[in-house]
């Protein structure tokens, strides 16, 4: 079977050329960005693989793990809407690459913990120094790709936090198992060192590579930067709020965050609780904790190209999104009532981690919808600050649940009723105007 272009059915039927070229500009950016969200992952949730020999070394309890993995998001929301600001006026080029550059320095600095306070400080800077990430890629797509175009690329894009899964459970799982005692290191403090590193190293290579501008891109000629801008120029635009303090008057942006919340604490809980989850059911050994948990991003991988192709080909994004959180309900159910059966769990895993992070690529199809310009980067970045509650409460729940009862189950269920709440906000939360705005998208015909 022929592999899917990146561009392949994007978007209502253009001319060729102009299908070439987003073809072209697909291949330039989106496999770069897609790796630095992959290694961005990487140094976010490795924690929950290092927590399999650091917690005992440490004699850190399930609360104080939870409370440290939730500290990132901390300085991740304090710092987002400042970050995203600062991308806007000096570029995304730049900030990402310095974005990318401190943050893996913060993660290789991980390896030197040896305290809770020290845990919780290095948590915390790692959130403020990776804030203003994906909203700023977020941003950046809107100034390369017509909206058509953003449901299959941010499919693309949020994939690649399924694929961190495929390669970093493994990978980290490897590491943590061969490593420990070299050079009279524990395997944890291996695991960050090494996942660190990647991160600088992508940092520069974007500073080399990425454009801010279509005008300032020396790999398209004249003539494709005139039909890319012309492809920009001819999207509806509803709204015209051009400041952030435009997107701070909008209520939509405050249904879009707390819809956001819910998702992050969906996502989050899986992210920081699976290894220990799948530990739980019956599995040992860091190496194949690693390999088991690469299942449900398996499936997750499947089933994002799949919801984006045909939410894209249909035009309809508000019940592919309802459907999908959902699926991340119905996930944590299953995980929290089969808990000790790690085939029943694997199942669950997989349900709730294919419906959710399936569920980013869509969410983020609405905000650019109803803000542009600075309102734009100012209000992505306070959507994804708020949606970083989820975050905080999430992992920190489970913890204080799990050292509490010695299950976690009830801090699984409590997960599950929070994506129902999101679903419902989604079906009938949102105001008129995304109706609206839906309605004039025109199917693919592909």
């Amino acid at each position: 079977m022929e592999a899917p272009s990146l561009t392949a059915n994007l978007a209502t039927p253009v001319a060729e050329e102009e299908q070439r070229l987003l073809r072209k500009v697909a291949w330039r950016i989106v496999p770069l960005i897609m790796t630095c969200f992959i290694v961005a992952y990487f140094d976010r949730v490795n924690i929950s693989f290092a927590k399999l020999q650091m917690q005992s070394e440490l004699g850190l309890s399930d609360a104080a793990y939870g409370l440290g993995a939730s500290m990132f998001f901390v300085g991740y929301l304090l710092f987002e809407i400042p970050s995203n600001l600062i991308l806007v006026r000096v570029g995304a080029r730049r900030w990402i690459a310095r974005i990318m550059i401190t943050w893996g320095m913060a993660s290789s600095g991980m390896m030197f913990v040896q305290t809770e306070t020290v845990f919780y400080i290095l948590r915390f800077l790692l959130g403020v120094l990776e804030a203003g990430f994906v909203p700023g890629v977020i941003y950046f797509f809107m100034q390369w790709f017509p909206a058509k175009q953003r449901g299959r690329i941010n499919s693309f894009f949020f994939g690649a936090s399924a694929l961190s899964g495929i390669l970093g459970g493994p990978l980290a799982g490897g590491i943590m198992k061969y490593l420990a005692g070299v050079q009279g290191l524990s395997g944890w403090q291996w695991l960050f060192l090494l996942e660190g590193l990647p991160s600088i190293i992508l940092g520069f290579i974007v500073l080399f590579m990425l454009d801010d501008r279509i005008e300032d891109a020396k790999w398209l000629s004249v003539h494709e930067k005139t039909m890319l801008s012309n492809a920009l120029n001819r999207e509806h635009k509803v709204h015209t709020s051009h400041s952030f303090g435009a997107a701070l008057r909008q209520p939509v942006t405050y249904m879009l965050s707390l819809i956001y919340l819910g998702l992050c604490a969906g996502i989050y809980g899986i992210f920081f609780w699976m290894p220990q989850l799948v530990r739980t059911a019956g599995s040992a050994d860091p190496f194949e904790i690693g390999l088991i948990t690469m299942l449900p991003y398996c499936a997750a991988i499947i089933g994002i190209v799949l919801i984006g192709r045909h939410s894209d080909r249909t035009g309809e994004r508000r019940w592919h999104l309802v459907g999908c959180v959902v699926a991340g309900l119905v996930g944590y159910v299953v995980c929290a009532t089969f808990g000790d059966s790690t085939l029943l769990l694997l199942i669950g895993l997989s349900i709730a981690t294919t419906g959710l992070i399936s569920s980013f690529a869509l969410f983020w199809v609405y905000p650019p919808r109803v803000l542009t310009g600075v309102a734009a980067a100012g209000g992505i970045a306070l959507i994804n600050s708020i949606g970083q509650l989820g975050g905080v409460f999430a992992p920190y729940m489970v913890g204080r649940v799990k050292d509490l009862t010695g299950s976690a189950s009830m801090g699984l269920y409590a997960i599950a009723a929070v994506c129902g709440v999101a679903a419902l906000l989604i079906a009938w939360g949102l105001p008129r105007a995304v109706h609206f705005i839906e309605s004039r998208e025109t199917p693919d015909a592909s």
